[in-house]
């Protein structure tokens, strides 16, 4: 087959499907319909003469053959974004281009969900696809098939392996209902470890807060297991008792009802990362972003209030 012959927007549509597995979320990605999508999966299948997803049970999966063309396809994108990368120059004003961050929900409510709205002033034609971290984003960040990930530095140990920026650090502060009166305006060690406790996760890592209280040998009467960005809206009612994110606390003080007290032990506070692929070190549009994103941090430090106890 001639190479003119070919519609190589195709191979973009090729990452975005085997990448995703899923046409809903490809669809997403590139700003599509999903009948585009699927109507684009259909032209594939007929190019490669293979069925390249299938379905199995609820979930699609590669076929050995679309295993086989991720890297090489991965590596022709890579080629061309490269090429298109030696600009001298990006006009956030003017130009357009989308960007892939992984986030976790924590950073999605505290951070990531204010900024699209100062992009769209600044930056009309810039997107950001956000998703959250899955068992691979590290692999996934490591072969650039993501712009960004900002994730804490105690859950991304291979940092130093990356380009990266420090963007901000978080305190851990015990959180109840302000109804709860079996907390006063302390609590004990033994208070702690007795009280219903509501235990983080970040997927299926140990969240940093959980990983201290064990590394501190801390025991608790763990009731109920959440991802830290709901762990707030969980305590409402409750007589249980979390370590939760100051941040957070803040970002959703209109949302909850929360009352934060000391921590009875000591804990150290997150490091937020933001991280990139080498090859995107010099591309001046991804500098903008990571500039635009510091800058942003900054402000939200300089502006933060006090968090209401």
């Amino acid at each position: 087959m001639e190479l003119h012959q070919v519609d190589l927007n195709l191979l973009v549509a090729f990452d975005a499907l085997l990448d995703g597995r899923s046409v809903t979320r490809a669809a997403d990605r590139l700003c599509v319909g999903q009948s585009a999508m699927s109507s684009t999966l259909a032209r594939l299948r007929r190019l490669f003469d293979d069925p390249l997803l299938v379905r199995q049970g609820r979930a699609l999966v590669p076929t050995p053959y679309a295993e086989s063309l991720v890297k090489p396809v991965r590596e022709v994108l890579d080629g061309v974004e490269s090429i298109l990368a030696r600009r001298t120059e990006f006009d956030p004003r003017r130009d357009q281009r989308s960007f892939s961050v992984i986030a976790s929900d924590y950073t999605m409510v505290t951070f990531l969900t204010p900024l699209p709205a100062r992009l769209e002033v600044e930056a009309p034609g810039v997107r950001l696809w956000v998703s959250p971290p899955g068992d691979d984003y590290v692999e996934r960040l490591a072969r650039g098939r993501v712009d960004l990930v900002i994730v804490p530095r105690e859950v991304f140990t291979p940092y130093r392996e990356f380009p990266h920026q420090f963007l901000f650090q978080d305190r851990f502060v015990c959180a109840v209902d302000a109804a709860n009166d079996m907390v006063g305006d302390t609590v004990t060690l033994e208070e702690f470890t007795t009280l219903p406790y509501l235990a983080t996760s970040c997927g299926h890592e140990v969240s940093p807060a959980e990983a201290q209280l064990d590394a501190l040998g801390i025991a608790r009467s763990t009731e109920i297991t959440a991802a830290f960005g709901l762990a707030p809206l969980l305590l409402r009612g409750t007589r249980r008792i979390a370590l939760i994110h100051e941040r957070l606390a803040w970002f959703l003080s209109e949302q909850t009802s929360l009352r934060l007290v000391e921590p009875p032990m000591p804990l150290q506070p997150i490091h937020q990362l933001m991280l990139w692929a080498d090859r995107a070190e010099h591309d001046p549009g991804h500098q903008w972003l990571r500039r635009r994103i510091a800058g942003f941090a900054d402000e939200r430090d300089e502006v933060r209030p006090p968090v209401p106890a």
